[in-house]
């Protein structure tokens, strides 16, 4: 069953549309019924997803779909678009096997249970595939350490993650930031020795100068041989986005200090930080990379929402030397919208609404899109940071709700600014195609 939602359909013409919501039926009438329907069916581009591989039977689970998976950090409450209780998930259910599901333990939630095991079964390695034909997406930008089975080109484009490249050196000081950095730095160390084991390095060299040319440009063009489009930064939950203007005197003395042994204190490391990640991104542009970076309020007990605030990022996207970089504010530093709109005005940012479009109602998106399209239409960016929850939330159901809710905020934002008279129904068309695919053509070079 496709994405699409119940269309009455009267001969040669269309009569109404019905968006389902968590307990409530929409009707539209007439041309905005017409709209609802085109941006429906449009086909999209995904601009940020965690896919995850196909998996046969009795091989390893699929550990490479994220580099800071969240099960590690203490305990923390989701908010409500995100639980799997969430109504929205048993419409998701329905519409992709037919059965709505239940409650853990009924006769429902079992045959919800066998409906998804027969699909996965018999749709094996296609079935990452078939997912994104039944959300009505073309192609989707795929975070992920590596990409696996059933997560080929051009259907999924690999963005790798970044984020090791800036911490060389012995992370301990770091992780003792906060209760959840304490797992989520070794998690990035981790990910840094298989870097340089890629490379075939053991140790990081002696100077900064070597690092950059050994290990920091070789991994990228590795990961750019190897079909990424883009590269992606988790920094928010390990540190505040407030990478200030370099010092590459003092980050190489940092670098040459401790690169043997020893501990960096947090601010001399923030000053090596600071130099990498921007030389990462310049080496990202050369590249022809985009670079993401996570801008959002969330996710853990002690994560850092005032560092996450996009006004932090206006320091690097104002650096001079990265203008041949692109970078695309993930997420787009919800609920700080007007802040990100500020920097959409840079010619080289752009902004998804991925997790947006989960954690925001459609009204409330709604509106946030209607402010962006009518000030910077051609940088905003659809999305749904699809993930997997389990069998009751798998990347599939997430990725059904975030485009469903996507979908139907975009409608009502393009059918509000008609309405009004302040564009075209034509436009409106136009505006629909540029956020759902034309603009993430051009902002990651597809």
């Amino acid at each position: 069953m496709h994405y699409s939602l119940p269309v009455a359909r009267a001969t040669g013409c269309l009569t109404f549309i019905c968006l389902l919501t968590s307990g409530c039926t929409v009707i539209r009438a007439g041309s905005e019924q017409d709209l609802a329907v085109y941006i429906d069916t449009l086909h999209a581009i995904d601009s940020h997803a965690h896919p995850m591989a196909y998996v046969a039977a009795g091989a390893p689970a699929d550990s490479d779909f994220d580099a800071l998976p969240l099960d590690g950090i203490p305990p923390f409450d989701l908010p409500l678009g995100l639980r799997a209780t969430n109504p929205l998930y048993r419409d998701a259910r329905r519409a992709l096997y037919g059965v709505p599901g239940g409650d853990s333990g009924t006769a429902e939630n079992r045959r919800f249970g066998d409906a998804r095991s027969r699909t996965m079964l018999h749709r094996a390695e296609t079935f990452p595939v078939w997912v994104l034909d039944q959300l009505h997406i073309d192609v989707t930008l795929a975070n992920r350490i590596a990409m696996g089975a059933g997560l080929a080109s051009p259907r999924f484009r690999w963005v790798p993650f970044a984020d090791p490249l800036m911490l060389p050196l012995d992370i301990r000081g770091e992780a003792e930031r906060t209760p959840d950095t304490k797992s989520l730095y070794p998690l990035e160390a981790k990910l840094m020795q298989r870097y340089l084991h890629d490379l075939g390095i053991a140790h990081i060299p002696a100077t900064l100068d070597r690092y950059q040319h050994d290990v920091v440009t070789p991994t990228l063009e590795r990961q750019h041989a190897a079909g990424a489009v883009a590269i992606k930064f988790e920094a928010a939950y390990l540190r505040a986005l407030d990478f200030d203007p370099p010092d590459s005197m003092a980050a190489a003395a940092v670098y040459a200090h401790y690169a043997a042994a020893g501990v960096p204190a947090r601010g001399e490391y923030k000053v090596l930080q600071d130099y990498l990640v921007r030389f990462i991104a310049r080496e990202a542009g050369r590249l022809a990379m985009a670079v993401q970076i996570h801008c959002i309020d969330g996710f853990g007990g002690f994560y850092s929402a005032a560092g996450a605030a996009p006004h932090h990022l206006e320091s690097m996207v104002n650096d001079a030397s990265l203008r041949n970089t692109r970078f695309v504010i993930v997420h787009g530093g919800w609920p700080l919208v007007d802040e990100t709109m500020t920097l959409l005005g840079k010619p080289n940012v752009y902004a998804d609404i991925s997790m947006m479009d989960q954690l925001a109602t459609p009204p409330a998106l709604s509106r946030v899109l209607r402010m962006w399209l009518a000030t910077w239409p051609e940088k905003v960016l659809f999305g749904t940071d699809a993930f997997d929850g389990g069998v009751q939330q798998g990347w599939e159901q997430v990725g059904w709700v975030a485009a469903h809710g996507a979908r139907r905020a975009l409608s009502d934002a393009l059918g509000g600014m008609v309405k009004d008279g302040e564009i075209s129904m034509p436009r409106a068309r136009l505006l629909a195609r540029m956020v759902l695919h034309d603009n993430a053509v051009k902002a990651y070079g597809l």
